[in-house]
């Protein structure tokens, strides 16, 4: 499962990503796969070199990544602050004791969406114990948590933006409001 989930992260990784093209640029959609298998194909051709190279190119742009995605979360919090609540271990509690093994599924897939555990144990071989612990709980887990909540905030305030809360955090640089 570890190494099927490695092939496929990445895939869909880049999917994802690309095809929030189609928000900003809807003319865009005919394009999405064959930049998707490009893109993918040179980070591959890349990666074969060693991952040193990537990690040193791509280590700078996940750090302006992660305080850019924090900055659009918290720029909505206040849109429905009261989502700051969702941190209250007790709602997961309640949630799985009124939903069974349904909310179980659930908690499991929220851990993954949170941590990206697999990727951090790709990680570990490549950087250690401590600098993944400290890029964790430093930058990515609080960026996260910022954005998530901003676009739950988002939600909850303009339900219309379910459709892609995401890219709907950023409406200036999204032309499909």
């Amino acid at each position: 499962m570890f190494l099927g989930d490695s092939v496929i992260t990445p895939a869909i990784s880049v999917l994802s990503a690309v095809e929030g093209l189609k928000l900003a640029i809807p003319a865009f959609d005919n394009f999405v796969v064959p930049l998707t298998i490009a893109i993918l194909f040179c980070l591959f051709a890349v990666q074969r070199r060693g991952t040193a190279g990537i990690a040193s190119f791509f280590g700078p742009v996940m750090v302006v990544w992660f305080v850019a995605i924090a900055l659009a979360g918290l720029l909505h919090i206040s849109d429905d602050p009261g989502v700051l609540l969702a941190i209250n271990p007790l709602y997961a509690v309640s949630f799985v004791a009124t939903h069974g093994h349904i909310g179980l599924v659930t908690l499991g897939a929220v851990f993954l969406v949170v941590t990206g555990g697999e990727a951090l144990y790709a990680d570990l071989g490549h950087f250690g114990r401590k600098p993944i612990q400290t890029a964790w709980f430093s930058l990515v887990l609080p960026a996260l948590l910022l954005n998530y909540f901003g676009q739950g905030a988002k939600v909850l305030a303009d339900p219309s933006a379910i459709e892609n809360p995401f890219f709907r955090l950023v409406p200036n640089l999204c032309c499909c409001r």
